[in-house]
């Protein structure tokens, strides 16, 4: 690996030529969560994921991190409220706000956006619209829920975080499930 100067995790490199696809099969699968603020529900969404990667021995294999389209919030932990409720569920919310940039458009192998404004505005970093089919709506994996973009708690009370946190689960079920279809990882 080698590193960009200022960025904070490691860029993996490409396969040399002629290596086939086997050098980037072994590469994490790599997961990025996208709210408005990512103090909410990208940073839940991470966090629930972590724990379903963690709890199936597929630490190595997929990674995630999660941003907002605004940086309002940068450096902040989330919301209590969101950090109370995924407590309740064992979920350890620590993860730090950041804004999204164009890097993580290549540096992710799927982009998750929690609602269409969040779609449209990560959209806005494609210029040549070269990253368009990796960035979906979380709730395309949901099969438990009817609900095509998770709703922001922020304004809510304690009953909308739960209520996410549902919705989080069940999608992060469907996107495990997606990453070992394109993987082809086995079931623990």
């Amino acid at each position: 690996m080698s590193g960009i100067p200022g960025r904070r995790e490691p860029v993996w490199p490409c396969a040399p030529p002629g290596a086939g696809l086997a050098p980037l099969m072994d590469s994490p699968f790599r997961l990025l969560f996208v709210c408005l603020g990512n103090i909410c529900r990208s940073p839940a969404a991470e966090a629930v994921m972590r724990a379903l990667v963690e709890a199936e021995g597929l630490a190595g294999s997929i990674t995630m991190r999660s941003a907002g389209t605004a940086g309002w919030h940068s450096g902040k932990l989330p919301d209590q409220r969101m950090r109370n409720a995924g407590q309740k569920r064992g979920y350890n919310l620590s993860s730090r706000a950041r804004q999204v940039n164009e890097n993580d458009l290549l540096d992710h192998d799927l982009v998750l956006v929690m609602d269409r404004q969040n779609h449209r505005d990560v959209l806005s970093y494609d210029s040549k619209s070269q990253f368009s089919e990796k960035i979906r709506l979380f709730c395309e994996f949901c099969t438990g829920h009817k609900e095509e973009e998770v709703p922001d708690p922020y304004y809510g009370g304690e009953q909308g975080f739960e209520h996410v946190l549902d919705l989080l689960e069940d999608g992060c079920r469907g996107v495990l499930r997606h990453i070992r279809e394109q993987r082809g990882l086995t079931q623990a």
